[in-house]
């Protein structure tokens, strides 16, 4: 086995609930680093939601690389180069907002570190923004007000509700867009073919490497594309079902350094 970049998904997979990274997994990663192996963050977040993780995990100096809005960007950590970008168009941007005027949610659009949206107090607004380090700006029409590519438009709303209404949400979209639950409370739009894995491999074989140099760890259904990808997918303890099924092996939960365990189980250089 020849892995050589660790894809880590953020919450509920590097972070715990506290979200925060335990300490063997920190360790573990640093030392990986310091090894020649490459760090990737990939996440539904925007880039400014986790500079400061790569931070943490001293990335800028290994080149490692962010892959945001599960997919539709990758950033080289080092050179801040855009390695991959695939945003959806501007009128298309425009029709997913029309359409989700029909149905009880909060959508948000994000742009540069700003996050746009009708209401400021709307349901998860407060904590979109606080993940993503954005700056909330209130508009009075986000159709009208779109006039960029979006990489990404999410709809929060009432788990309940998004359970019942999530596939009329996708329905006019279905063969022209992404969408998925990244969370029970959050529902997302990106361009159509475009998740974590897709932007990984893109990305990755501009450095040399393939999916069989890769171990990926993930707990959501947007993480399914990363897990499938690489030549060791595991599944967090706190996983879905499905994730579950589909990983090669699962590991402790995010509370448990279930990192620490699997990446000494896949990488013996680590436990030296």
């Amino acid at each position: 086995m020849d892995i050589k970049v660790i894809v880590l998904d953020i919450d509920g997979t590097l972070f715990s609930d506290e979200k925060k990274i335990l300490p063997e997994t920190k360790k573990l990663l640093l030392k990986a680093q310091s090894l020649g192996f490459k760090v990737v963050l990939a996440s539904g977040r925007p880039a400014s939601g986790l500079w400061y993780i790569a931070d943490e995990l001293e990335m800028e100096k290994h080149h490692g690389l962010l892959c945001c809005f599960n997919g539709s960007q990758v950033v080289d950590c080092t050179t801040t180069e855009m390695l991959f970008n695939a945003p959806m168009s501007v009128d298309m941007g425009k029709r997913v907002l029309n359409h989700l005027k029909s149905f009880n949610v909060n959508p948000m659009v994000y742009k540069d570190a700003y996050l746009y949206v009708n209401d400021a107090y709307a349901y998860k607004v407060e904590y979109e923004s606080r993940l993503g380090k954005l700056k909330v700006c209130e508009v009075d029409d986000l159709e009208d007000f779109l006039t960029w590519t979006p990489n990404k438009i999410l709809a929060s709303g009432d788990p309940e509700y998004l359970k019942e209404n999530y596939e009329l949400m996708a329905a006019p979209f279905k063969s022209e867009l992404n969408s998925m639950f990244t969370a029970d409370f959050y529902y997302e739009y990106t361009a159509q073919g475009i998740d974590k894995a897709k932007a990984l491999d893109i990305a990755l074989s501009k450095l040399g490497y393939t999916s069989e140099n890769c171990i990926a760890f993930g707990d959501a259904e947007n993480d399914l594309s990363i897990i499938r990808y690489a030549k060791v997918g595991v599944a967090m303890g706190n996983a879905t079902e499905q994730v579950k099924s589909e990983a090669d092996d699962i590991t402790l939960d995010n509370n448990s350094e279930g990192i620490a365990k699997a990446l000494l189980k896949y990488i013996p250089e680590l436990s030296v």
